[in-house]
């Protein structure tokens, strides 16, 4: 496992954007990937998904990730919406 969170530790540090830090963590069958918010205020949580490790021995972990991280990125500026006409009040 340790060398599957060095490869995504690896890759994770080829991104770096303004606004989110990336990391990664063991997990069960794999890693944990964490997109955390930069700015103290407002707290947000902090978002994590899992890339299992045939997705992170696969030859095209690099592209998997970055499809992954960017579409986790969307959800997560979604999840952070306070209000929006869906929510029932």
């Amino acid at each position: 496992m340790a060398e599957l969170l060095e490869i995504v530790s690896a890759e994770l540090k080829r991104y770096e954007h303004p606004l989110f830090d990336f990391g990664a963590r063991p997990a069960p069958g794999g890693v944990e990937i964490l997109i955390r918010f930069k700015p103290a205020e407002p707290q947000v949580h902090t978002y994590t998904y899992v890339m299992h490790s045939r997705e992170i021995e696969n030859r095209q972990f690099p592209w998997m990730l970055q499809k992954q991280l960017y579409d986790c990125l969307h959800d997560f500026v979604i999840e952070m919406f306070t209000n929006n006409p869906q929510r029932q009040d």
